[in-house]
């Protein structure tokens, strides 16, 4: 009798668990980051959302800090100076076939390239920086100072501290 009670349970537990699988293998791949099922045109789409999203939140960091700062007339062309040199961009997305018949000298010789762009671009907002800078008020200046700080620390807290900020257009 025990052994029909211990085959019994091991038949209730197999079928189970068969039912199961059958229920996980039904479900369909999700879609999304760690999904991949998104083909290449629903990732180009993704993409520009995400782009639209991130060209709406710059705008509206920038129309923050320009209300903060209550420039005047007279700064305002050293303002729109400012925010062209400075406004971050996303890269555009290497074509991934291009990349995976790339040698891994190529690859890395292509790392190298983007870092200097990356190194170019932020040098450009540096000099923009120090000139916009030198254009505001000593109370402008602690309000800006301020702001930059609060931002650099949003930045530090969301890309996590020791990681290179990537994919940031910096």
């Amino acid at each position: 009798m025990m052994k029909t009670t211990i085959a019994k349970t091991v038949m209730v537990a197999l079928l189970s668990l068969g039912a199961l699988g059958s229920t996980y293998a039904a479900d369909p791949v999700p879609a999304g980051r760690h999904g991949h099922a998104l083909n290449q045109e629903e990732r180009a789409a993704k993409m520009e959302e995400h782009k639209a999203k991130f060209a709406e939140m710059v705008a509206k960091h920038q129309a923050a800090l320009h209300d903060k700062l209550k420039l005047t007339a007279a700064q305002e062309p050293a303002w729109q100076t400012f925010i062209a040199a400075v406004t971050p961009t996303l890269p555009t997305m290497a074509d991934r076939a291009a990349a995976a018949s790339m040698t891994t000298p190529e690859r890395l010789d292509q790392h190298l390239a983007m870092a200097k762009q990356h190194l170019a671009k932020m040098e450009t907002r540096v000099a923009a920086t120090k000139v916009f800078y030198a254009q505001l008020t000593p109370e402008q200046q602690k309000t800006f100072d301020a702001e930059a700080a609060k931002m650099h620390h949003r930045w530090g807290q969301r890309m996590g501290h020791g990681m290179m900020m990537r994919h940031h257009g910096a």
